[in-house]
């Protein structure tokens, strides 16, 4: 007879991170676990911003994670911020969802040529004092983000802009939004720019409190701006060139980074689920709920299923630290992988543990509703499925 495989214990980090980097992520876990975990249920239940938890990631310089180190930053690689939101999606993936979309504006901003006051604004970002987020949907184009339908509008030596922005996370905490807008005179949606608006300015309207199924922490709002000033200092891109960036850097780090979130909820599903298969069962029989042939088949399916979605971002992140022409698909099926992977092996958990998931004796409803929230979120598996399709046919994206 076989004995049993020897599993490591502890967290297990695929991403080929080097030995300074597995102590920033020992030293994480502590802080997940001290400040972060414990107001995840709380931060669910009442749909409330993990205000303690994100100030916990300020303050050990997390917010500057990819920021240069001459900015006060980690100077971190793409692989750490995959390791870094898997980690925090274990325990609240709200806190995740938050923390991506703060990443991908900060990256944004670190490669904007035309913004004025760059580095005082990414010294601020690195040293916790900043928190940054994207406003991209609006309700004119709802998930098809790529093309807003608000115009910049001249007046005098800068501009004005009225826009609906249907979905913006942390909108009553952020600092700064990244956001899209047609440049003036657009002859197409695609002629964009980006700009830094600031929720403080005058013409900006934040909506009431968001309440939703899943990713219920996130402070995600509509913000309408009205006849908003935009200056030149404010411009991201120059006027027309912000689908580039939008396109060639934000989509990709907003990919994994989501990639990844939806990864660390099936880690901390199939985690749940393992431990309630080994610590409950029947007196009767006196045997273990992994007694049953049924119940380790779908805890087996969980796993592949985890791991197969992580070994595929694995392989994309090797692809954007070396491009190669594959790399885009990758990056777009590193998504839709992940965001379907989590909805599959959540509603298994759901189903393995039974009553006690249903009951919410267990954390897996709440992983549960979390993994669909991802599945809405532009671009939409939909959105992902088909830019996929035309990419393996030879199509443009967007056709």
């Amino acid at each position: 007879m076989f004995p049993p495989i020897e599993l490591p214990k502890g967290s297990f980090c695929m991403y080929a991170v080097n030995s300074d980097q597995h102590q920033l992520l020992s030293s994480l876990t502590h802080l997940i676990h001290n400040s972060i975990a414990p107001h995840a249920d709380e931060t669910d239940s009442r749909g409330t911003f993990p205000s303690a938890s994100m100030k916990a990631l300020a303050d050990a310089g997390y917010f500057g994670l990819t920021l240069p180190k001459d900015m006060g930053g980690m100077a971190q690689p793409l692989r750490m911020f995959v390791a870094v939101v898997e980690e925090i999606a274990q325990a609240c993936a709200s806190t995740a969802m938050i923390y991506v979309m703060h990443v991908t504006a900060t990256q944004g901003i670190l490669n904007s040529v035309t913004l004025g006051e760059r580095e005082p604004l990414l010294r601020e970002i690195a040293a916790g004092k900043h928190l940054t987020t994207l406003a991209f949907s609006e309700r004119g184009s709802r998930s098809q983000f790529w093309a807003p339908v608000s115009q910049l509008t001249p007046c005098g030596d800068s501009f004005t802009t009225d826009a609906f922005k249907s979905w913006v996370t942390s909108a009553s905490y952020a600092s700064s939004y990244v956001s899209s807008v047609q440049k003036p005179g657009a002859e197409s949606p695609m002629d964009v720019t980006l700009y830094i608006a600031r929720p403080d300015a005058p013409g900006v309207e934040i909506g009431s409190r968001f309440d939703g199924l899943g990713l219920r922490g996130n402070n995600s709002l509509p913000v309408t701006f009205n006849a908003m000033a935009v200056s030149e200092q404010d411009l991201l891109t120059k006027q027309g060139e912000g689908a580039a960036m939008m396109l060639e850097i934000l989509l990709p780090w907003f990919s994994i980074g989501t990639a990844a979130m939806a990864n660390g909820l099936c880690r901390a599903a199939l985690k749940a689920t393992t431990g309630h298969l080994c610590s409950a069962g029947f007196e009767n029989t006196n045997s273990q709920l992994r007694d049953l042939p049924n119940l380790r088949s779908r805890l087996a399916e969980m796993s592949v299923r985890t791991e197969q979605s992580r070994a595929l971002l694995a392989h994309t992140i090797g692809e954007m630290e070396n491009p190669t022409p594959m790399t885009p698909l990758y990056v777009l099926q590193s998504r839709l992988a992940a965001i379907e992977a989590a909805v599959d092996v959540t509603d298994l958990a759901m189903k393995a543990c039974g009553g006690a998931a249903f009951s919410k004796h267990l954390n897996i409803e709440r992983l549960f509703r979390d993994a669909r929230a991802g599945w809405v979120m532009a671009p939409t598996t939909d959105h992902l499925r088909e830019f996929t399709g035309r990419a393996l046919t030879g199509l443009p994206l967007f056709g």
